[in-house]
């Protein structure tokens, strides 16, 4: 039984890697919706501050400008919600950094202040999913804005700014939804459909497994996310359905066909429509189900007991010391310090380790870019706001490819941003750049050591249980001679989660250090038993041998 105790061994301390760290992905496939965003929603208000003859005030309206970036694998409906919380949170961080700024001189205060406010980005955006580009973002405006001097007369203007550019960002990531309002269900269902195809030609590699299951349960989810039940929305779901039956029977499935089907919910034509599988397209309830119970709430994420904490305790501790280590170096911007040491931290520590290779990497090859470009952009404030847009565009084209790619063109926009108000050394900022990515990045991964995370470990028991219990009410309701729709959809999804859930938090313990020993055998025992409960499931719901009434109001029984 998956619930066996491990027996106690020596504290883990796994490897950290170079092979690899710099090797470029494959691009994501809507890579150029972030970046043509973000330079719309940028670039209006930065000719116009243009224009106008104030791009002094620029720091403001790119804080709004940047919420562009967020949002774009969700629904409409679900981005229209998110777009509008992550304004709010930018408006509050910043406000937050603006009245510190205006009633403090004090370096270290402010260091402190964007320690906190870094901590607490981190925390809220891994409970809420936001991103990418997660708390990154956050964390970049407030604490450029910390060492902005202000008064408190000025910080109503400045928000009011970043309100007005904000709204203007909001607008950019919605309007794809005039011209094709379910692309991102479709783009979810396609993945969905691309992953069980390559799982159907390698049914043996549990990778592949894996990644399908995570890939269905994250069309499921985006589905969900959509609200109402649409038809289009109907005709995605047995996609989805498709993909999930060829998971589940790899050796009887075509996988040239699915990935036809992918190939079909490009653009913006009609949705394939696969023959029917009675049992399992008929009556979908348990994803009402499913959508009525809701999710956890934000406290039950990152309250007491949360294994986000760990990770929130380590992104403080991370940034306020090489804030102060800058400080102490006589470095006039520490906020590049702390930015550094804030970009590192990931779900465990060979992950920020990885990410802080690609940042020192990155950096120092982003502070050759601006060298060879400052001569031109400082020709005229013209040259500035197009180079700045310019970089924008390529971050977020690069950035997905590696960390590292998108760095090239952060780092010269970054520093670009601070010459807004007026021209500065470039021989001055690219060595308070070059010593401040240097400190942030070893201080970062030293506080990630340091700081250890054993709820990884209680992660993957808590992990296991919720798959034994969904494993058994499955299992339950198998037995039954003619289980209801929703009982059987219930109880997959439920099932489906859990297996998602619990290879996240292998993955995550498994780079972890000073862990006990991983119960690796449990793991798979765990996932093996459960994938076959699933695919049973799944056969179970395409033979049709169900209770077509269960689930039904009684009165349509009647």
């Amino acid at each position: 039984m998956s619930s066996t105790p491990p027996s106690p061994r020596a504290l883990s301390v796994p490897r950290l890697p170079l092979a690899g760290v710099l090797r470029p992905n494959k691009p994501v496939d809507i890579w150029f919706k972030p970046a043509t965003s973000a330079v719309v929603a940028t670039g209006i208000p930065n000719l116009t501050l243009l224009a106008l003859g104030r791009l002094d005030l620029v720091m403001y309206t790119m804080a709004g400008s940047l919420c562009a970036l967020y949002g774009h694998n969700l629904p409409y409906a679900a981005r229209a919600r998110a777009l509008a919380w992550v304004v709010l949170g930018m408006f509050a961080s910043v406000a937050v950094a603006l009245v510190g700024a205006s009633l403090t001189s004090s370096a270290g205060v402010l260091v402190t202040i964007g320690a906190v406010l870094a901590a607490a980005q981190k925390a809220l955006c891994d409970a809420t999913r936001i991103g990418p580009p997660g708390h990154l973002i956050f964390t970049f405006i407030s604490s450029a804005t910390l060492f902005a001097p202000q008064t408190l007369g000025q910080v109503p203007g400045h928000l009011a700014l970043l309100l007005g550019a904000g709204a203007l960002a909001w607008l950019v990531g919605m309007a794809p939804a005039l011209v094709r309002p379910h692309g991102p269900e479709r783009r979810a269902t396609a993945r969905a459909l691309n992953a069980a195809a390559a799982y159907t030609e390698r049914p043996d590699h549990a990778p592949a497994r894996g990644a399908a299951a995570a890939a269905v349960h994250a069309a499921w989810q985006s589905l969900l996310a959509t609200g109402a039940r649409t038809q289009a929305r109907r005709a995605l779901e047995r996609l989805v359905v498709r993909a999930e039956v060829a998971i589940a029977a790899p050796g009887d499935t075509d996988a040239a066909q699915l990935r036809a089907w992918a190939t079909g919910l490009r653009g913006s034509g009609a949705v394939p429509r696969p023959e029917r599988i009675a049992g399992m397209d008929d009556e979908l309830l348990g994803i009402e189900a499913e959508l009525a119970d809701g999710a956890p709430s934000l406290w039950r994420r990152i309250g007491p007991g949360s294994p986000l904490l760990p990770i929130a305790l380590r992104t403080f501790i991370g940034c306020a010391l090489a804030g102060h280590v800058s400080l102490a170096l006589g470095i006039g911007k520490p906020y590049w310090a702390l930015v550094t040491a804030a970009s590192l931290y990931q779900a465990n520590v060979t992950l920020t380790w990885s990410r802080g290779v690609q940042r020192v990497v990155g950096n120092l090859a982003g502070v050759l870019v601006f060298a060879a470009v400052a001569p031109v952009a400082h020709l005229n404030q013209a040259a500035l706001v197009l180079f700045c847009l310019a970089f924008n565009f390529g971050a977020e084209a690069l950035i997905t490819r590696n960390y590292w790619l998108g760095s090239l063109c952060v780092t010269p926009m970054a520093l670009l941003v601070t010459e807004f108000a007026r021209f500065q050394e470039p021989g001055e900022l690219i060595t308070d750049r070059v010593v401040d990515t240097l400190v942030g990045a070893v201080v970062g991964v030293v506080a990630a050591v340091a700081v250890t995370n054993r709820r990884a470990g209680d992660q993957i028991e808590r992990s296991l249980e919720r798959v034994d219990a969904a494993r058994a009410a499955a299992e339950r309701t198998l037995a039954l001679a003619a289980p209801g729709h929703a009982a059987l959809e219930t109880t997959r999804r439920t099932l489906a989660a859990a297996l998602v859930e619990l290879r996240a938090a292998a993955d995550t313990a498994a780079g972890e250090w000073w862990q006990r020993a991983l119960p690796e055998d449990r793991v798979v025992t765990a996932e093996q038993a459960g994938h076959r409960t699933l695919a049973a499931t799944v056969r179970r719901q395409a033979s049709g041998s169900v209770d077509e009434s269960a689930g039904e109001p009684s009165a349509a029984r009647g």
